[in-house]
């Protein structure tokens, strides 16, 4: 993972940075995160480097939704609204997780607050219980300092790193 510059954000938008690199590097079989807004907008980003390389074209064989988390996020929202759908026509409650399995990996959707969710990507031998129970907890610690103002801050500071990398 590419550790993104945290220089000039709040300590709570420093703190996300460091549970979310927490989380990539201690649970096996992880291959890409996305922290999604309730509007489908990136927030935060396991792979900042390779956001801008997806927004070109890409040649060859992708890794994942390609290779990217800027694209997992499009995935994760798509995911998000089709759930939260089913789920008011069914009259269950609201959707706290989502999981899809394939034959070569695993996708994760889980709420943290206000709509929006932490969407993980993750291999085909990664252990679903691990990955999930580490969501848990980043959601549990997470989820309370989503600010409207926090989600804004992540928001810009993805605007001005991807500025920054197509120039």
């Amino acid at each position: 993972m590419t550790a993104p510059s945290t220089f000039g954000l709040s300590s709570e938008a420093r703190n996300l940075h460091w549970l979310l690199t927490n989380l990539v590097e201690e649970v096996p079989g992880i291959q890409s995160v996305a922290v999604v807004s309730s509007d489908g907008l990136l927030l935060l980003s396991s792979d900042h480097g390779r956001n801008a390389e997806a927004r070109r074209a890409q040649t060859g064989k992708p890794t994942g939704p390609r290779g990217s988390s800027a694209d997992l996020a499009t995935i994760v929202s798509g995911i998000g609204s089709l759930t939260v759908g089913a789920a008011k026509l069914m009259e269950f409650g609201p959707v706290r997780h989502t999981m899809v399995a394939m034959d070569e990996g695993s996708l994760f959707v889980m709420a943290i607050s206000d709509g929006s969710l932490l969407g993980v990507h993750g291999s085909a031998d990664c252990d679903m219980s691990v990955v999930a129970y580490h969501m848990a907890l980043f959601v549990g610690r997470a989820g309370h300092v989503l600010t409207p103002e926090l989600r804004s801050e992540l928001r810009q500071s993805l605007e001005i790193e991807s500025a920054g990398s197509t120039r």
